[in-house]
């Protein structure tokens, strides 16, 4: 029996997307409509950055829908029966692929998407994928259709509702009445996810934290391969009662765990809403704070884990991009980095945590380990060095993104690097 034929007939959305991969030789991912990750092939490794980004989120990056909307890609997914090929994003860590709409009964219900890292696919294995792609689309429909059944129907209607998967929240009531599902009167959305697959027997460590704390009655929790979603209820008339239950019990796991293996997890906070219809928002405002924690790679309890607090850190992969694909720099950075690269001295971290001190002297010595006096040094060479004034709001604002860029995105610190000599020699 051939690669095809084994697709057709398999019922498992994960074996078919192995099949598909063997059969191609390429790794596949397979997301939902809404860009969210169904399955993908465990056989290859050779993922690229924004695929190995989809993996570990279970969500493919926003700043990459967001460029695929703009190119009109999505929009032609629609439209299009047949495969589309993409031009690699070289900045963003996007190879090119192939991606092809998986439809049933008409309606979209997610996209295949083959990586062309090496070689291109030839004419009949874009034939193949038109072929295969409706068993695909329903493949997509069944699993969500009967999505986490053996956990209970309760799981089932959480599941549906973060998924988009109802109209009005009249009748998500109606259905979570007839399954005696508790609703909360105010709810959150707090996710967990491993930052890598050799961390996955934690997850039984969270769940088991989660089953035995003194705020279960208070948590409805999924888990998934790499996650734990979290539903913290919170009270009428209370503002911040769930954000609150959601920050106490982020405390506990970190007490019961080491600290080397709290870091292992991601974890993003969503916003706290009083319509049920809304936590389906809390659950992606999450997940972007774990895409973000995925793209920038933080040091251990610099970046925000709530969604309300993300503030200039939900506009660095945008800026990235951007700056990116304009071959732009900051010419006092570059000035700020050649002297740390020549006289080893240590300026760009200092200005970075004189901004993010907001200008506090005391307080950035004390972080920084150094006198106020050996401080207020370093500030006199960068304002020496640079057209950079520490008086002008727009400017710090603008320097502290782009620092955090700097030293959280190991791609772009390397771009700087690789300028320093150009830009400095004209």
């Amino acid at each position: 029996m051939d690669q095809k034929e084994l697709i057709l007939q398999t019922e498992d959305i994960h074996k078919a997307t192995e099949f598909i991969s063997s059969k191609l030789d390429k790794p596949v991912i397979v997301e939902n409509k809404n860009f969210e990750l169904i399955a993908y092939s465990s056989s290859f490794e050779e993922f690229d950055q924004t695929q190995q980004k989809t993996i570990l989120s279970k969500k493919c990056p926003v700043f990459i829908i967001d460029r695929l909307k703009k190119e009109g890609i999505v929009q032609k997914l629609e439209s299009k029966p047949e495969p589309i090929r993409i031009e690699p994003i070289e900045e963003l860590g996007f190879y090119q692929r192939i991606v092809i709409a998986a439809k049933h009964l008409g309606h979209t219900m997610g996209y295949i998407w083959v990586q062309e890292s090496t070689s291109l696919l030839k004419e009949e294995d874009l034939i193949f994928l038109e072929e295969i792609t409706s068993h695909i689309g329903k493949l997509i429909y069944d699993a969500y259709s009967r999505v986490n059944v053996k956990e209970g129907r309760k799981d089932e209607l959480l599941w549906k509702l973060i998924h988009h998967e109802y109209g009005s929240e009249t009748q998500f009531r109606h259905d979570a009445k007839l399954v005696k599902l508790r609703l909360p009167e105010r709810c959150v959305v707090l996710i967990f996810s491993i930052t890598d697959p050799q961390y996955n027997d934690l997850l039984g460590t969270l769940k088991e934290l989660v089953i035995h704390s003194p705020l279960r009655k208070d948590i409805q929790f999924l888990k998934t391969e790499f996650q734990i979603v979290m539903f913290v209820h919170g009270r009428a008339g209370a503002p911040f009662s769930a954000t609150d239950t959601a920050r106490t019990f982020i405390d506990e796991v970190k007490q019961n765990l080491d600290g080397e293996s709290f870091y292992y997890f991601m974890i993003g906070l969503g916003k706290e809403y009083t319509k049920l219809i809304d936590i389906r928002k809390s659950f992606l405002e999450a997940l972007e704070v774990i895409e973000t924690a995925n793209f920038i790679e933080p040091r251990p309890e610099t970046m925000p884990r709530e969604f309300a607090k993300l503030g200039v850190y939900r506009y660095l992969a945008t800026l990235y991009e951007k700056n990116s694909s304009e071959d732009y720099f900051s010419e006092d950075l570059l000035e700020l980095m050649k002297k740390d690269t020549e006289g080893q001295t240590n300026l760009l971290q200092t200005l970075e945590v004189y901004l993010a001190n907001n200008g506090k002297a005391k307080q950035t010595a004390a972080e920084l380990f150094i006198h106020p006096n050996t401080l207020n040094y370093r500030l006199k060479q960068i304002l020496d060095l640079t057209n950079i004034n520490l008086q002008d709001f727009n400017m710090k604002s603008y320097l502290y993104t782009e620092l955090l860029l700097l030293n959280n995105v190991p791609g772009y610190y390397k771009r700087y690097q690789e300028a320093i000599s150009v830009h400095l020699k004209k």
